[in-house]
């Protein structure tokens, strides 16, 4: 399958794994409408959604630049109906959107809990929800969260609870709601790197410059929710991917090429299961 002439709707895809997964499918050819809240550049944030647009457009696609906050509903609903308009329907929703603060309960501000909850949880829900009635009259819908398995560790919970509870709820979204849509062929699935990803998270909240040489390209991510949003929606739905074993079940066997440094051992990312697949 190819994902040329389908639309395509992206939240946080100014920039990073939200920009890559764009790029990915305008070399397709499809349409690609890039939500996010940078219209105009940031100082220690690359990208804007205009000059995110011009990458798409550069890269075979076409594009629909909207400034949305995901935590309004009235902008994600004016933003998925603007976006339903321009192109014809929608097809593919990515849920990639998020705020992270790695920091215990008591080093957690409630202001810095309810942004986590606000954008990750709520804000994907409310995206899904309101994209739903398009999604059910596109001929391959999917549905796809940058989230993590579901593994229900006190290891994963205990340094950062908040910021735990709100990904993991995005990952809840797919557990029902792949099970809710199934019956209209929706496919709602999640994917979660394996390594550290150099995004401009990793960079300014995670470890900065330090953690740069251990860490992949997001072309990593972009490549296996390509692989995922071409897969057939009845078939492949309810998933919990991670970028390296899914792309290994496909075939892919060098990762080099990914490695932002290819001499250093690539760093592991959070949330990962002991065994998948």
């Amino acid at each position: 399958m190819s994902l040329r002439g389908k639309t395509v709707l992206i939240t946080g895809a100014s920039r990073g794994i939200g920009l890559a997964i764009a790029l990915r499918a305008a070399r397709d050819g499809a349409n690609i409408a890039i939500l996010a809240k940078t219209a105009e550049p940031h100082p220690k944030l690359p990208g804007t959604i205009y000059t995110a647009a011009a990458e798409v457009e550069a890269a075979g696609g076409k594009a629909l630049p909207i400034v949305c906050d995901i935590r309004f509903e009235e902008q994600v609903q004016q933003a998925v109906a603007q976006t339903a308009s321009h192109f014809g329907g929608i097809d593919v929703c990515v849920n990639n959107a998020s705020a992270i603060s790695l920091t215990g309960t008591e080093a957690t501000d409630m202001k810095r809990y309810d942004l986590m909850h606000s954008i990750n949880t709520r804000g994907t829900f409310l995206v899904t929800k309101s994209c739903i009635p398009h999604l059910r009259k596109a001929a391959n819908p999917h549905v796809l969260n940058i989230s993590p398995p579901l593994e229900m560790k006190p290891k994963w919970f205990a340094p950062h609870v908040a910021y735990t509870m709100a990904k993991y709820g995005m990952s809840l979204c797919v557990l029902g709601m792949a099970e809710e849509f199934a019956p209209d062929g929706i496919a709602v699935n999640a994917l979660w790197p394996r390594t550290l990803i150099w995004t401009a998270a990793v960079a300014n909240v995670v470890g900065g410059e330090r953690m740069r040489a251990g860490s992949r390209k997001p072309e990593i991510m972009a490549d296996a929710a390509y692989l995922m949003l071409t897969q057939p929606a009845r078939e492949f739905t309810g998933r919990f991917c991670v970028d390296e074993w899914w792309l290994s079940s496909q075939g892919v066997t060098d990762f080099s090429g990914y490695a932002v440094d290819p001499g250093v051992e690539p760093i592991e990312d959070f949330f990962l299961p002991e065994t998948w697949g």
